[in-house]
């Protein structure tokens, strides 16, 4: 059977953002990674003139003017476009004429985000430096358990050849020592199991942990739900995705309560992404969530690693429930990135919703 895809399906299906203008640069149409890049929908934004959408760091409407009346194509490379209600954004892009049998003019314009390529770039990095972590992290693990065992071993035999019984408060001492170091390369070492995956849903989840941080602030923190009904439910691991969003939930809760911030808040929003890169990873439908605070934010010198075992902002802190968050979303062939300054503390976690291999 010869079967052909249509032009729409495969502009549909691109990671290059498409829009299709008019001879007076209204708006005809946008694809999938196009609402996605100006967050707005294209059924709201058809018909309106290009103006109302984005606006160049330069002119770009007489260029655009220029490219109908000439039909000539044009590029412009690191164009910073400012979007109304929305961070301002670096693309390259390309206008191309087409002509059409009557003799009207549409431009076609193809951009690509520059931060997108970035981040892309940032989130390779970000996976190679964690795999050389938990390479080292296993070496050390191997060659500070056997001796720790040894230790235990020895201790134990000491007791029992100890004369005078109150003298094995001291082994019990070593003992109970070593046991605790032990837990912690194993804490170190992340989850030990690959995740038990079933039809999962986000929300049922977070109200899980919302309930739990409710019931342990009694009710001191304004806990804010914002959430996007339109997620579908996916294959994951429930309990360690609860575990990696109480651990942030936590942390962020015990930032407020130590900084006496008036008015402590914490936000858990989720939103559906379309044709969402993670790493070179290109996925379909991407479930994007957001856990934000409003604390003291986290210092500039640790946010880099804040992901790595034994960093930490807090004196008290062990510095591995972030690592072991990120295991666990690393598992679950996800990204989890954090955003903070004083104030406004984010950490995203973005999950694929349907599974790669």
């Amino acid at each position: 059977m010869d079967y052909k895809i249509s032009h729409k399906r495969i502009i549909d299906n691109l990671s290059t953002s498409v829009i299709e203008l008019s001879p007076q640069l209204t708006i005809n149409y946008m694809n999938p990674a196009a609402e996605m890049l100006f967050k707005a929908s294209a059924r709201r934004v058809l018909s309106m003139h290009i103006s109302a959408l984005f606006s160049d760091d330069e002119d770009n409407t007489e260029l655009l003017e220029a490219a109908v009346k000439r039909g000539h194509p044009f590029s412009k490379r690191e164009a910073t476009l400012f979007i109304p209600g929305n961070d301002p954004i670096m693309i390259d892009y390309v206008v191309t004429p087409i002509t059409e049998p009557n003799g009207n003019i549409h431009l076609l314009m193809e951009l690509q985000s520059r931060d997108r390529l970035i981040r892309i770039s940032r989130e390779e990095d970000m996976k190679a430096k964690q795999a050389t972590t938990q390479e080292l992290i296993r070496g050390l693990a191997h060659e500070v358990k056997n001796p720790l065992g040894g230790i235990r071993g020895a201790a134990q035999l000491l007791e029992r050849e100890l004369a005078d019984p109150q003298l094995a408060e001291f082994t019990n001492v070593i003992i109970e020592e070593t046991d605790r170091l032990r837990s912690l390369v194993d804490q170190m070492l992340g989850p030990r199991k690959l995740p038990e995956r079933i039809e999962t849903n986000i929300h049922e989840i977070l109200e899980r942990v919302h309930a739990l941080i409710e019931a342990e602030t009694k009710g001191s923190i304004t806990l804010v739900r914002d959430y996007d009904p339109s997620i579908p439910e996916f294959d994951a691991d429930p309990s360690q995705l609860i575990q990696v969003i109480l651990n942030i939930s936590r942390n962020a809760m015990q930032a407020l309560q130590e900084n006496n911030i008036s008015d402590p808040r914490i936000c858990f929003k989720t939103r559906a992404l379309r044709q969402f890169t993670i790493g070179s990873e290109r996925h379909r439908l991407v479930c994007q969530l957001d856990i934000i605070d409003n604390g003291p934010g986290i210092p500039k010198e640790i946010l880099e690693n804040i992901f790595y075992p034994m960093i930490s902002g807090r004196a008290e802190g062990t510095g591995l429930g972030l690592s072991i968050a990120q295991s666990i979303v690393t598992q679950h062939e996800g990204l989890i990135e954090c955003a903070s300054e004083p104030g406004n503390t984010a950490f995203t976690i973005y999950l694929p919703l349907e599974l790669t291999s």
